[in-house]
């Protein structure tokens, strides 16, 4: 058959392969590559072989050469240069051209040479007294440019020949003029000659040594010789070598000069100013440096520098000697010197204020005076930081430069143009902004490497540190216009916050003041800050402290992603807003405590505009920010919003153990004349399960028959009250009150009671059960007791409400101004309890140590250290153990003082007669128009105080009503009709209660005035429940 398909779609197959024409090519392409690659690598091959040969040869010849001029030279001159004129120096002679040429600084002969012609040189000089006249002729400016060429090249000569033997002279290198015939003393000498800085060419000598690395080899030679410094005996002139230095250093003065543009790792700051103790091997050159110019020329040579100063230093001796830190110990210790001359000026202390910061921020571990680190977390990775301990020497010479007198000349010279009385409204100048960011930036690194103790008190009260600050702040508030101060610190990103730094160095110092300020300087005589001024200032930390807290947490939670930084300077710009939130809060907390005392401003000025209801539930949450705030600024949050927090928790923690109650209930029998007694002898064997579980109680008369009425709650909250007033009744001998019949634990308990510890462990527990239960009872606590369930510190400020006669004779002794030694006090402190006298030391020694104008201060604060935590010491530590059994800690941190007054009290407030009214429900017949209901409220609404909380005990158990209002009395408040509608019948009967429920039996009476008689009548029977 034939194909009749389409034959354009048919396959063509080639038979005979690939082409061959492709393969070959690319072939040809590869092996052309390879023979041009091979021809490449022979003619390089050849190029480098060629260029070997040469400088083999050159080589090869020049040293031919210099042997051929080495003996050309001995012949002329002698093999001791015993035929050298003062000629031979001259513009015209090839003395130092051929000497130069074949000068070997390894060769022992060309040594011996060049320490020979140095002599002669000297010789030469001291005949004629006139160098320049020696190397120039008669005419210097005619020959300057050869002049000056060979003088840079003999004095680099000699400071190679004295570096490559340096080990061979370590012995010498420290040796005085007068040593002249120690070989390295010539040498040595001729530099001092040469380098001059009244000679014309000493600028372009240095600068060319500094390009050539001469002051890396006087680094060396130094710390060569430096090893020997103990054993040499030191002159008032110094050594040769430091008088190199001198010289070297003091070249400066001659203008114009051009060292500025030289590489700062080859400058004399970078390798002479970092060799360790450097004033201890050369005390001379300190004195020197620390003149007006030198220093403040090579402190403004370095801050030009930062940022990039530590790579500009050279390698590190060892560990144990960082360079930055001995030019920071170096600097410091001729610092002190420089801030103490008259003439410093403010650039000065700018300059070295910026210069010191920044090697403070070197440092890889920085520690807090508390021992924790500013990071706390672990680097991972490349920012892995080794902690290495410096040598404790060089930490020592670092940590003693930084002393009081150190802080306050510097402090003082920047801010010596600023008054804190300035009042203007104008924003601060580059001046102003310029002192503050030095002081700040200083100040704040300090803080976080020295002990707080030593500096705190000097920056307080003999500065103007505070008042400054503050100034400059309020200025910047008012204006709304912050100045950046990110350039101070490195790792501060330059979208910080202006007031950041400030802060960070305000709020410590200020804190520490107040704690030393008595209330008449900061009440009356408002010092240091006015209290309009605190009022604002209030205002200031409150939004800085929320903004940091919560602003910035939520907005980069929800923000994109910025530009990434390094995880380093990450972590210590988080380190820096941490410890800022920080010291913001303890300043605030103090604040509220001083508002506390004496009010000067409205409690909701430390309320943050942002808490809402949203804030609020994440603030229940653990391990959220707003958790967070609630622990470290818990003022920030309303009283009433925290209030909520804490009975929802308390309501969690009593629901945990509700679900036990049944197999758990402890049921007591108290009799009411022995109730101290028997609820010491019965509470006491309880777990601490079994305290947070349910208490039942049964009354015992007087009889011995228990009391009617079965406990649903009612008769514990009635027990509470009367047990919490039998135990803290100052006729029992453990708790004492203060004039104003405030409680505090007696500190004389143990004469009275001998388990008095246990009894006041007994006592907290008992506080903290009547806390757990929602219980409030009246007992008036004092402040300074308060403190201790916090576990804070008590100061001179808490003294008067323990005892103001002895508060105003330690305020007299403050401010006497006469001879305080004349009044033959003591450091010790009589005691007087229950007539039996005591007498203690306040310090070791205290009996032999008097109190004069310097140490009086100390002297009363150790007194009120005394009577307000010492001598309730024991007491309140067991009181203490006893509450935490069921109050945790956390849950008081929320309040302050005054707070947790109305915690456990409540206050008059609550005994609202229109709040109880509107939250109030009726049974049995009873409506809120019902005219018995109508009569029972005007009734009320009249009572005394005393007899609404008698009312109130009558019908809830308790005599005070809840924190928060009658709203969250649980369950509310009810009134119910009781007996028959016979009116004669009703004329019988008394009101009667059920306290367990909230609840009023109230007959229906025909008048007001029955129902009132009646009703005060049942309130003040005092007949236990038998009424219900």
């Amino acid at each position: 058959m034939f194909f009749s398909g389409d034959s354009s779609t048919r396959k063509r197959v080639d038979l005979g392969g690939r082409s061959s024409k492709e393969r070959d090519r690319n072939n040809l392409l590869e092996q052309t590559r390879l023979e041009r690659n091979r021809r490449m690598w022979l003619r390089q091959q050849n190029s480098a072989a060629l260029r070997i040969q040469k400088c083999f040869r050159g080589r090869k010849v020049v040293r031919t050469e210099q042997s051929k001029l080495r003996e050309k030279f001995l012949s002329i001159y002698g093999k001791n240069c015993q035929n050298l004129d003062r000629n031979a120096y001259a513009p015209g002679s090839d003395f130092l051209r051929q000497f130069l040429y074949f000068f070997n600084a390894e060769n022992i002969d060309d040594f011996l040479i060049l320490v020979q012609i140095c002599r002669m040189l000297q010789r030469f000089v001291q005949d004629s007294g006139d160098v320049v006249r020696l190397f120039a002729g008669v005419d210097y400016s005619s020959t300057c440019a050869l002049v000056n060429y060979r003088v840079k090249q003999f004095v680099y000569t000699c400071i190679c020949a004295v570096h490559q033997n340096r080990n061979k002279l370590k012995d010498q290198l420290l040796l005085t003029p007068k040593d002249f015939n120690a070989s390295a003393i010539p040498l040595l000498e001729i530099l001092v000659l040469l380098i001059d800085p009244k000679l014309p060419w000493s600028c372009k000598t240095v600068v060319s040594l500094s390009q050539n690395n001469a002051f890396g080899l006087l680094r060396e030679i130094i710390l060569t010789g430096k090893d020997n410094a103990e054993n040499c005996i030191y002159s008032e002139k110094g050594s040769s070598l430091e008088c190199v230095l001198t010289v070297v250093m003091c070249h400066i003065g001659q203008k114009p000069c051009i060292c500025s543009h030289t590489d700062p790792l080859y400058s004399f700051s970078s390798q002479i100013l970092t060799i360790p103790f450097l004033w201890h091997v050369f005390p001379n050159l300190k004195q020197v440096f620390a003149k007006q110019g030198l220093s403040q020329h090579y402190v403004h040579q370095m801050a030009t520098w930062v940022p990039n100063l530590i790579s500009s230093l050279p390698k590190d001796i060892s560990d144990e000697f960082p360079t930055y830190a001995c030019l920071l110990g170096n600097i410091l210790e001729t610092g002190g010197f420089a801030l103490s001359r008259p003439d410093c000026s403010f650039d000065m202390a700018i300059d070295l204020a910026a210069v010191i910061t920044f090697l403070l921020e070197s440092h890889p571990s920085l520690t807090r005076s508390d021992g924790s680190s500013i990071a706390e977390d672990e680097m991972t990775g490349e920012d892995e930081v080794m902690e290495v301990a410096l040598d404790r020497k060089l930490n020592q010479q670092i940590c003693n430069a930084i002393d009081t007198r150190f802080l306050l000349q510097l402090t003082n010279i920047l801010f010596g143009d600023f008054s804190s009385a300035n009042s203007s409204d104008h924003e601060p100048d580059d001046k102003e902004v310029a002192a503050v960011g030095a002081v700040c930036g200083f100040l704040y690194v300090i803080f976080n490497t020295l002990p707080l103790e030593k500096i705190m008190t000097v920056l307080a009260y003999r500065t103007e540190l505070v008042p400054i600050l503050w100034n400059f702040m309020k200025r910047c508030h008012e204006n709304e216009k912050w100045s950046s101060l990110s350039e101070r610190l490195s790792y501060l990103s330059g979208d910080a916050p202006g007031w950041l730094l400030p802060l960070a160095v305000f709020c410590p110092v200020y804190k520490h003041m107040l704690m030393i300020v008595d209330n008449e300087e900061y009440y009356e005589q408002e010092k240091p800050l006015s209290l309009k001024d605190i009022r604002s200032l209030i205002i200031l930390l409150r939004q800085a402290l929320w903004q940091l807290m919560w602003v910035n947490h939520t907005t980069s939670a929800n923000s994109v992603k910025s530009v990434p930084v390094s995880p380093a300077i990450k972590k210590q710009s988080e380190a820096i807003q941490q410890r800022v939130s920080i010291v913001v809060s303890e300043l605030l907390s103090q604040l509220q405590d001083w508002n506390n005392r004496r009010q000067f401003t409205s409690p909701t000025d430390f309320h943050a505009d942002g808490v809402n209801d949203f804030f609020i539930s994440q603030a229940v949450m653990e391990n959220t920010q707003a958790n967070e705030i609630l622990k470290q600024a818990a003022f920030l949050i309303p009283f009433t919003s925290r209030v909520k927090i804490l009975t929802s928790q308390l309501a969690a923690a009593r629901q945990r153990h509700g679900s036990q109650a049944v197999y758990t209930r402890n049921r007591f029998r108290i009799r009411r004349n022995h109730i101290l007694e028997d609820a010491y002898n019965q509470m006491s064997q309880l777990s601490e399960d079994d305290l947070r579980g349910l208490i039942r109680v049964a009354f015992v008369n007087e009889l011995g028959v228990e009391e009617a009425g079965i406990d649903g709650g009612g008769i514990f909250k009635d027990f509470m009250e009367n047990i919490t007033r039998a135990a803290f009744d100052v006729q029992y001998g453990l708790f004492k009150e203060t004039a104003d019949y405030l409680l505090y634990p007696n500190p004389g308990s143990g004469m009275i009671h001998e388990q008095h510890l246990q009894f006041f462990h007994f006592l907290g527990t008992l506080l903290a059960k009547a806390m757990f239960e929602g219980i409030l009872v009246d007992l008036p606590f004092a402040t300074f007791f308060l403190s201790k369930l916090k576990q804070k510190h008590n100061y001179l400020n808490d003294l008067p409400s323990l005892d103001p006669e002895l508060y105003r004779h330690l305020i007299f002794l403050k401010h006497y101004e006469r001879d305080i030694s004349e009044l033959e006090l003591y450091f010790v402190i009589v005691n007087n309890e229950y007539g039996e006298q005591t007498e203690e030391e306040l310090l070791p020694g205290g009996k032999n140590l008097r109190v004069t104008n310097e140490n009086v201060i100390t002297f009363i604060h150790l007194v009120a250290n005394h009577r307000l935590n010492f001598q309730i010491r024991q007491q309140s530590s067991h009181f203490l153990r006893g509450f935490q059994q069921l109050i945790q800690k956390d849950w008081i941190d929320m309040f302050n003082e005054h707070e947790l007054q109305l915690l456990i009290s409540g206050s008059l407030d609550s005994l609202d007669v229109d709040d109880l009214r509107q939250h109030t429900n009726y049974a049995g017949g009873y409506h809120s128009d019902h005219h018995v209901i109508e009569m029972f409220w005007e009734v009320l609404k009249g009572f005394s105080l005393e007899n609404k909380k008698k009312f109130l005990k009558f019908v809830t158990g308790c005599s005070r009503g809840p924190l928060l209002g009658f709203q969250y009395l649980e369950p509310l408040f009810c009134i119910q009709r009781a007996g028959s509608n016979d009116p004669d019948e009703a004329l019988d009967r008394l009101p009667t209660s059920a306290t367990c429920m909230n609840l009023l039996k109230l007959p229906p009476y025909k008048s007001k005035e029955q129902l009132e008689t009646k009703l005060l009548y049942a309130i003040n029977a005092d007949a236990g429940f038998d009424l219900s």
